[in-house]
C-alpha cells in the first residue's frame, strides 16, 4: 500500500478495514454463530474484523510519515526497497504503528468480554452470568477485572513503545 505496485489496492484495503467497524461486535458474534457454532471461532471473527482498522491505518500512516530525504539517504547507501523496509521504514514507523496495535488490544479486550455470549472461555463470562442472574456483584467484579487489564494492557504497551523508541525523543 506504501510501494509504488501497491498503491492501487488502497481504497480496497481502507474499506474493507472500515467495514469490520461498520457491524456491531454483537451483530457479528450474533451472524457468526450459525455457521460456525458456539465457542471461540464467532469471537475470532469479530476481534479480527474490529482489530484490523487501526493497524492496518496506523501501518500505512507510520510508513508514510517516514521523510522522503531518508528514504533518499537510504537509497543513497544502497539499499533496495527490501532493505530499505526492514531497516529503515519500519523502524522509524515502529511508534505509530505499536499506537494502532495498542489501540487493537485495548479495543479488542473489551469485546472480548461480549464473547461469553456465544460460549467463548473470556473474562466477561462474569459479566454475562450477572446479567442473566440480575446479580450486580457478579456484573461489577467482570467489569472490574476487565477494567483493570485493560489499563495494565495499555500501561505495557506504554511501556514497550518507550522501549523500542529510546533513541528517538518525544517519540511517543
Amino acid at each position: 500500500m506504501t510501494r509504488p505496485f501497491g498503491r492501487e489496492f488502497r481504497g480496497i484495503l481502507d474499506a474493507v478495514a472500515a467495514m469490520g467497524q461498520t457491524f456491531p461486535p454483537v451483530a457479528v458474534l450474533a451472524v457468526s454463530v450459525p455457521v460456525l457454532g458456539f465457542g471461540p471461532a464467532p469471537a475470532l471473527i469479530a476481534l479480527t474484523l474490529y482489530g484490523l482498522l487501526p493497524i492496518v491505518e496506523n501501518t500505512v500512516a507510520g510508513l508514510e510519515s517516514v521523510p522522503e530525504p531518508v528514504r533518499e539517504a537510504a537509497r543513497g547507501m544502497g539499499m533496495g526497497p527490501g532493505a530499505m523496509l526492514w531497516r529503515v521504514e519500519l523502524p522509524l514507523a515502529a511508534p505509530v504503528i505499536l499506537a494502532g496495535v495498542r489501540t487493537a488490544a485495548v479495543v479488542n479486550l473489551g469485546t472480548a468480554a461480549i464473547a461469553s455470549t456465544v460460549g467463548a472461555k473470556t473474562l466477561g463470562l462474569p459479566i454475562i452470568v450477572g446479567l442473566n442472574g440480575s446479580n450486580p456483584a457478579y456484573v461489577i467484579q467482570g467489569a472490574v477485572i476487565v477494567a483493570a487489564l485493560a489499563v495494565v494492557l495499555d500501561a505495557g504497551f506504554d511501556r514497550l513503545a518507550a522501549r523500542l523508541t529510546r533513541w528517538r525523543p518525544n517519540a511517543v
